[in-house]
């Protein structure tokens, strides 16, 4: 996972910048895809299939749900997470790998190439960061060198900010999120508001550098599985905006409900 992730991050930083190049296109839910989403999933694939776990991911083939309603094992997988703000400019696009078991996330990758940060967990051993980590197309990493040098989420035993710091989606921002934000700076009246994309909002909440992050727009189970899961081992959570339920994965309709994640020192 960790070798895929960053091969996958190399081919999109080769491709990141060079507008020309992008070949940006809209598939058919009129989401765009760039030749950078269409090359770090054809590294993912080719990685990853060594393992012949079956892979559902954001660029491979439409999987009908009768195929993999039954699988027990299997890779999520979103290539390029953040293709909106990628082709916009910004910097914090990811690469999202989650190995499922019976539909629950046990494994987790998101590697932030701009940034040189990549962030794993493992169902019951911990969420961790890892530094430093260059997009490299020949990534070989071996499991002595990956834990080597990494550090426990959250990195601080305490908050590093005052007050409520709220992550918002810097492009997909909805009426109904700034209605609750409002609604919170009535009891948070120093409230700061962080615009960021993609699952980096996450990493960030697992780090401690935010506290909250609400979604009230479009997302896919691959934008959220490897995130949910790091979250968790760092001592947050995900819940679906009504009921406070956990996410659902490896559903007949793959579009998320909307959702709110707290950060271990969250106050809410």
């Amino acid at each position: 996972m960790f070798n895929a992730a960053v091969r996958a991050g190399a081919a999109i930083m080769q491709i990141h910048g060079h507008r020309d190049d992008y070949q940006v296109s809209l598939k058919s839910d009129k989401t765009p895809i760039t030749l950078a989403d269409r090359e770090a999933h054809r590294i993912i694939r080719e990685t990853l299939g060594s393992t012949r776990i079956p892979i559902l991911s954001e660029e491979g083939r439409e999987m009908r749900y009768e195929e993999r309603c039954n699988w027990e094992l299997y890779w999520l997988v979103d290539p390029l997470d953040g293709t909106a703000e990628f082709i916009e400019g910004y910097n914090e696009f990811t690469v999202n790998i989650a190995l499922m078991e019976n539909n629950r996330c046990i494994g987790a990758v998101i590697y932030v190439p701009y940034f040189k940060k990549i962030y794993l967990a493992g169902n019951g051993y911990g969420a961790y960061l890892k530094r430093n980590v260059e997009p490299l197309a020949d990534a070989n990493w071996s499991y002595e060198d990956i834990v080597s040098d990494c550090v426990a989420l959250p990195t601080c035993a305490e908050p590093a900010h005052e007050g409520l710091r709220v992550a918002v989606s810097r492009l997909h921002c909805t009426p109904e999120t700034e209605a609750h934000i409002e609604a919170l700076r009535r009891t948070y009246p120093n409230l700061e508001v962080v615009e960021q994309g993609s699952s980096y909002k996450f990493c960030m909440l697992a780090e401690g550098m935010v506290d909250y992050y609400v979604r009230t727009s479009l997302t896919y189970e691959w934008d959220t599985a490897a995130g949910e899961l790091i979250l968790a081992e760092a001592g947050g959570s995900t819940r679906c905006w009504e009921g406070e339920e956990s996410l659902r994965y490896n559903e007949e309709d793959l579009h998320n409900p909307w959702f709110v994640c707290r950060s271990r020192f969250s106050p809410i």
